[in-house]
């Protein structure tokens, strides 16, 4: 019997040890997972920063721009009418410049509505890790 005692033990440490194997080598599955999913992360949102920083500068100079050219244009009808209507060109010209203010406001409005959502990619990725996770439980 003393045979039998020391065979189990001997079949009982390769189990213990076989499970404390199995158990580390899910939590270093679980960290690099974790770590990958960090690194996409922070890769995401320093292009998305970067993103608006272009989209920004660009609006401005675009914004810029544009209201130089109306605001010069609008000058330029007034001066043209200036000795027969010039009341009614600075009055036109204002509504003009209102409609193409207004008109930008809505298509501002429509494309903040439908941009895409921010870390879309992370939160796919951490879906389809949380659904294999799953799966193997």
């Amino acid at each position: 019997m003393a045979i039998n005692v020391n065979d189990d033990r001997v079949d009982a440490e390769p189990t213990s040890a076989g499970l404390f194997h199995s158990l580390s080598n899910l939590v270093g599955t679980l960290v690099s997972v974790a770590h990958t999913r960090l690194q996409l992360l922070t890769t995401e949102l320093q292009e998305e920063v970067q993103r608006a920083a272009q989209l920004l500068i660009w609006a401005f100079i675009s914004l810029f721009a544009a209201m130089m050219a109306l605001f010069l244009g609008a000058l330029t009808v007034i001066f043209v009418f200036w000795d027969t209507h010039r009341l009614l060109a600075a009055l036109l010209m204002t509504a003009v410049l209102f409609g193409v203010a207004v008109a930008a406001a809505l298509v501002l409005q429509a494309k903040l509505k439908t941009r895409p959502a921010p870390l879309d990619e992370t939160l796919a990725e951490l879906a389809k890790d949380r659904d294999r996770l799953l799966k193997r439980l």
